[in-house]
């Protein structure tokens, strides 16, 4: 009754033991990017150095991007019209890619991966404003920096602030540098950060956070399918993440509405009492009945007839499971959601 009252807020639960482990967490770790974020990340800032012009710097980052299927690939891919893709593309795990065309050696990545050299300045200023910046390097000197924004999920804070009044520990996870993280962070009411880190990092991470609490890792893509199966139950965005991360995880959201999170959380807890009850229920009648029949205090017919009655006490209980009111589209709270960021080069 639980399970099918679930989907009706929007949470696919794959199973009995997913739901009562949803009912005992009690720390929750979000991915920022998809999770946290719209998933619609564009280029809001360009800057250029050693003579480089914007378009440079954008045809050499989409080069390189052409057949990515990383989020930010598909921001700069936006910002170009005409796109020669390089050759001998090679990913680095958490860091960028390299490549080739025209006989140059491409590179494009985070800085502390490439040196920002004269653009360091810039970098830090469109991280503070919660943008990731990407440099482009050209045969070993970098030619510019990219600032890419995905913007918070305007119900984010709400959703936050939803989960810190129910009792949980909230924790941000991401692959961002810290002072993107941060300034996301800030924004949404996150206090515990957690940034660059590579998938097994989220997942050594989630060990030490079960270590503490029963945690659930919320995440949509293929960085957070390790960290999703180490979590005590793993929850996907699933209306906008990858089969990757809906076959790990242990809770389908199926909607792109964050606020399904909470209530999702609230009705797995009430579940979870009620299978409380009922069992507390039938192990106390049985305690009950045994030594009555063996004394002879009740006949075999009276303890059929008593169990019996127990049983429907018991279904009837286990229907109210099934209850549930659906999320409402109400509007989003604009006081609890003050999640856009300031614009690159505003004071934050």
């Amino acid at each position: 009754a639980a399970i099918g009252a679930a989907s009706k807020l929007g949470a696919l639960v794959k199973g009995g033991a997913a739901l009562e482990g949803l009912g005992k967490i009690r720390g929750v770790a979000l991915d920022k990017t998809g999770t946290l974020t719209a998933n619609r990340p564009a280029v809001i800032d360009v800057t250029t150095t050693n003579g480089a012009t914007r378009e440079q710097v954008l045809d050499v980052a989409a080069a390189l991007e052409a057949r990515s299927e990383h989020p930010l690939a598909a921001a700069i891919l936006a910002a170009t019209d005409d796109v020669i893709p390089a050759t001998e593309v090679d990913a680095v795990t958490g860091a960028g890619l390299t490549g080739r065309r025209d006989g140059h050696t491409l590179r494009l990545g985070r800085p502390g991966w490439l040196d920002p050299g004269p653009l360091a300045g810039d970098v830090t200023r469109m991280q503070q404003a919660g943008a990731t910046a990407v440099l482009v390097e050209d045969d070993g000197q970098v030619i510019g920096a990219i600032a890419v924004r995905d913007e918070l999920r305007p119900e984010a804070a709400e959703v936050i602030a939803q989960l810190r009044r129910d009792g949980y520990h909230v924790a941000m996870l991401t692959g961002d540098n810290h002072a993107t993280a941060a300034a996301l962070a800030r924004d949404v009411g996150i206090e515990a950060v957690h940034a660059e880190l590579r998938p097994e990092d989220k997942a050594r991470l989630i060990e030490q956070l079960r270590a503490q609490r029963p945690t659930a890792m919320v995440g949509d893509g293929v960085n957070d399918a390790p960290a999703l199966a180490t979590a005590d139950v793993g929850i996907a965005m699933g209306a906008m993440g990858t089969d990757v991360a809906i076959e790990t995880a242990d809770v389908a959201l199926m909607g792109e509405d964050l606020r399904h999170l909470p209530q999702t959380f609230r009705h797995a807890r009430r579940a979870r009492r009620i299978m409380l009850q009922n069992v507390g229920l039938s192990l106390g009648l049985i305690i009950a009945l045994v030594p009555l029949a063996l004394f002879g205090v009740l006949g075999l017919a009276a303890v059929v007839l008593v169990h019996e009655l127990a049983e429907i006490v018991v279904i009837a209980n286990g229907v109210r499971a099934g209850r549930t009111t659906p999320l409402a589209a109400a509007p989003i709270d604009p006081a609890a959601s003050h999640t856009r960021a300031a614009p690159v080069g505003a004071p934050s």
